[in-house]
């Protein structure tokens, strides 16, 4: 019998794992009523069983370790698109994995349909059919989302009728948010100049896709979606469209705009022969697509005020919150201050890293950068969030590169099959990790910055300096 080729090994060994997990998702994925029971303890204490914890466990690891180990050996970006929609097939007919969160777009989505304004109040004030389904963290909290994903909710709750129905169809809605990703990425490796294959690999084999977009149904994949289609229609000269696509992107999750000076800078290099007119066309798609999609919502911009219920969860996973958290172990509550620093340390590296791109440095590179600043400084991180990054990253980084497999890798693992979340597991411990890693990436960066001093002032010559370019 002749053994399997390496790619045939990564692809079936990713496809077992998928499978068990979809046992996992079967046996104890997110369900109505809310009642997270797979917790560390619960494993520990059999409580679930055996078949449970071992098809999550060993799913992930044998998902993880494929997605790790075919990275190096890509046979084509065909080949790739096949392994990652095969490994994607067997999460589609079960409960989702990893969140709740599906459960709180049904009833966002109900009560748009009903007439109600999501913007208004959660579950508790407005009511919902549905609403033994939010997690607790969220039943208070107004929908955090804008009217291009409220229409579309609600119009999965009519076509849904029921709650399984209205899940089936937002998840088919987050699919197709993932093949808008996969149409684009031919486009975008073109111009960044990126392996087409190995992009493909990053953006849609890693296992956060597979489980959190794509069986969790998070609405990250429709607004990925839009993003990287908006930047690949950018690149092909076409800004009014392009404007529109981000338009539909910010009108689902605000953060979507951090891209928008990006997309400005890109079509006024390229229509050199009327840069204003394309920035005019762009920005002016974006403006008319919120207006349009705000007011066939009939909630106009109420959808802004509803941002501010997306801070109510603190964890350690957002660099910002984790200071905070570690200050707060001497009796301070300093997550408020430390999160307002956040916001301005980014705002600080994105006009920098606009400024790198606007002087000649590599467009496509610094919106990768972008977009990973973005998710770090955040004030709060959810294991989806990685998404956005590792998939702008994808199609910009010109090599791959560990900082951002392994972060990718980790977060993966992050939520057990119904949601529990592992670093809650470790509040303090994490907190004060990530706080302790912080302070020495800021000494790394400081010695480098010193050593780079110190080489300039050595070179003591203006052409040295000049012909250095931004990285």
């Amino acid at each position: 019998m002749l053994a399997m080729s390496r790619p045939a090994q990564v692809r079936y060994a990713g496809l077992a794992g998928s499978l068990l997990l979809a046992v996992a998702a079967f046996l104890g994925g997110a369900h109505n009523p809310w009642s997270p029971t797979v917790t560390p303890g619960t494993i520990v204490t059999g409580k679930n069983g055996v078949v449970l914890p071992v098809a999550w466990l060993l799913g992930m690891v044998l998902l993880i370790g494929a997605w790790w180990v075919g990275r190096r050996d890509l046979p084509s970006a065909r080949w790739a698109y096949v392994t990652a929609a095969l490994w994607m097939v067997p999460l589609l007919p079960f409960l989702p994995l990893g969140s709740y969160d599906a459960y709180s777009y049904a009833c966002q989505g109900w009560q748009q349909a009903a007439g109600l304004d999501p913007y208004a109040g959660g579950v508790h004030q407005l009511g919902c059919p549905w609403a033994g389904g939010v997690a607790p963290t969220w039943r208070d909290s107004p929908a955090p989302y804008g009217p291009v994903f409220l229409l579309l909710a609600a119009a999965a709750a009519k076509i849904g009728g029921s709650l399984s129905g209205t899940i089936a169809v937002l998840r088919l809605v987050a699919v197709l948010g993932v093949a808008l990703i996969a149409v684009s990425l031919p486009v975008l490796t073109r111009r960044s100049g990126v392996p087409l294959s190995r992009a493909v690999w990053l953006a849609l084999a890693c296992p956060l896709v597979l489980i959190h977009l794509v069986s969790g149904a998070h609405n990250d994949a429709l607004m990925v979606g839009f993003l990287v289609a908006g930047l690949a229609v950018a690149a092909t000269r076409r800004p009014l469209l392009a404007g529109a696509l981000f338009g539909l992107a910010i009108g689902i999750k605000a953060t979507a705009v951090v891209l928008v000076p990006f997309a400005l800078l890109l079509v006024y290099r390229r229509f050199q022969e009327r840069p204003v007119r394309a920035a005019a066309e762009l920005i002016g798609g974006v403006v008319a697509t919120l207006a349009l999609v705000s007011a066939v919502s009939g909630r106009g911009l109420g959808w802004i005020t509803g941002l501010t219920g997306s801070g109510v969860s603190v964890q350690w996973t957002s660099p910002p919150t984790a200071v905070g958290m570690t200050i707060g172990l001497f009796g301070v509550d300093a997550v408020p201050v430390t999160r307002v620093i956040g916001i301005v340390l980014l705002a600080v590296v994105l006009v920098r890293l606009w400024w790198r791109a606007l002087r000649g440095g590599d467009i496509w590179l610094n919106t990768g950068y972008a977009m990973a600043a973005t998710v770090v400084l955040a004030p709060v991180f959810h294991p989806w969030y990685a998404t956005w990054a590792l998939t702008l990253l994808a199609v910009t980084l010109p090599r791959e590169t560990r900082w951002v497999t392994v972060p990718a890798a980790v977060v993966s693992a992050l939520c057990l099959p119904d949601g529990y979340n592992l670093a809650l597991a470790l509040k303090t411990q994490g907190a004060v990790a990530m706080t302790a890693f912080l302070g020495y990436l800021g000494l790394k960066a400081i010695y480098a910055a010193q050593s780079s001093d110190s080489q300039r002032a050595g070179s003591g010559h203006l052409g040295d300096q000049l012909s250095r370019r931004d990285p």
